[in-house]
């Protein structure tokens, strides 16, 4: 059940950007756009693109804001600061596009891994 109200409460703190826009997260590697008939996103799914969104958003802004007015919960952002992190390192090397596909990679690795039990204990935000 939390993952159909996960999404409406994490929309109620933040998910709005700074010019007042709704972010539109990038897909995702193995994740397709949700239609109408589709199933509803999993955990895994719903994290992956919120962190892409903000990597892809903290990268190319060079901002960083607090964890809740993303929209993201403790856990979820210490997976943003690292793909950032990560992706900083290799877009010295190795251009925007590697950049974006590693960010992507990541996020959807580590997020898999975080909700491969379920969702983590500890309430919404841990």
């Amino acid at each position: 059940m939390l993952g159909l109200a996960l999404p409406a409460l994490l929309c109620t703190t933040g998910c709005t950007g700074p010019d007042g826009s709704a972010p539109s997260p990038a897909p995702t590697p193995g994740t397709a756009t949700a239609t109408a008939t589709s199933q509803p996103a999993s955990d895994a799914d719903l994290c992956t693109r919120l962190v892409t969104y903000w990597a892809r958003r903290t990268l190319a802004d060079d901002t960083y804001g607090d964890y809740q007015s993303m929209g993201l919960s403790h856990g979820q952002y210490q997976i943003l600061m690292d793909v950032v992190a990560a992706g900083r390192s290799v877009r010295q090397r190795q251009g925007t596009e590697a950049v974006l596909r590693l960010m992507d990679r990541q996020a959807h690795t580590a997020c898999t891994a975080r909700y491969r039990d379920g969702t983590p204990g500890g309430g919404p935000w841990t």
